[in-house]
């Protein structure tokens, strides 16, 4: 006789209440928290990998991440997601390699029976996701049970999918309809002619973020500049730089990035002292 979570995995319909997937919910909930209070990324990254069912070792997800059990999460290498991503993963949900998801998403298995009774009895169900390489999902897109999208889609902001989709198409909309095709010919041709312009639309991409980024801290550094007002402290503060750079040059995975990326966080901390002084002057 299958057991419930064996019924849940497969999309059959259970009971949720079962002691065994009880267990389980609150195991989980114990892993996010102590996931998402992880400032460290590589710390926070190996507790993701340990937690779902795989993974290349090192997925990236900002905090808050949320699940209903990890063990039914599989993405594949390079997988990123920002802020408050949802992973409601009663049955399996599938990412292939190369996967970017904007703050917000969810990704939601369960369903429920559509007659009360039934649904009030405490059954519930659920249907996998699947979804291919090289993903890009805007910000707050939802993916609906039982959907399974292709390799190289992007899904705008705020889409609601709640079908299937093949390979190689823009969605958007709610419910989400395909409002262009990638032509990976022409992408190719492009690439052919101008070899820069596929990395250099990844900085443009990442610098958008860099900016967001930048803008919150330079808001914290406005708070650090009115309490040493306020307290007559000096702006300068060369241990915490030096606590700042140790930090930092922890934090690199790659060596070969470690001089060049201390020397840009130097930098910021020197743009932030200038602008320190600045509002002390007022």
């Amino acid at each position: 006789m299958r057991t419930e979570k064996e019924k849940m995995i497969a999309g059959e319909l259970y009971f949720s209440a079962d002691p065994e997937l009880a267990a389980d919910r609150k195991e989980a909930r114990l892993r996010m928290s102590q996931i998402n209070g992880e400032a460290d990324e590589r710390l926070r990254s190996l507790l993701l990998a340990e937690t779902f069912g795989a993974s290349d070792g090192k997925p990236y997800l900002e905090p808050n991440v949320r699940f209903d059990y990890g063990y039914n999460i599989f993405v594949g290498k390079n997988f990123y997601a920002n802020f408050d991503c949802t992973f409601l993963d009663v049955c399996p949900i599938e990412f292939g390699d190369n996967c970017m998801l904007g703050p917000g998403c969810q990704v939601l298995t369960p369903t429920h029976p559509i007659h009360p009774v039934k649904r009030n009895s405490g059954l519930e169900g659920g249907k996998p996701i699947k979804i291919g390489d090289n993903a890009w999902f805007g910000g707050n897109v939802t993916i609906l049970p039982g959907v399974t999208l292709g390799d190289n889609v992007v899904v705008a902001a705020g889409a609601v999918v709640t079908k299937s989709f093949g390979d190689n198409v823009v969605l958007g909309g709610n419910p989400a309809q395909i409002i262009k095709e990638i032509d990976l010919a022409e992408g190719q041709e492009k690439a052919a002619a101008d070899p820069l312009a596929v990395p250099r639309q990844k900085i443009d991409e990442i610098d958008k973020e860099l900016v967001r980024l930048l803008e919150a801290r330079m808001d914290a550094v406005s708070e650090v500049a009115r309490i040493k007002k306020e307290q007559e402290i000096s702006v300068l503060d060369t241990g915490r730089e030096e606590a700042v750079l140790t930090a930092v040059s922890k934090r690199v995975r790659n060596t070969e990035y470690k001089e060049s990326i201390a020397a840009v966080f130097a930098d910021i901390m020197k743009r932030s002292r200038e602008y320190q002084a600045q509002q002390l002057e007022k």
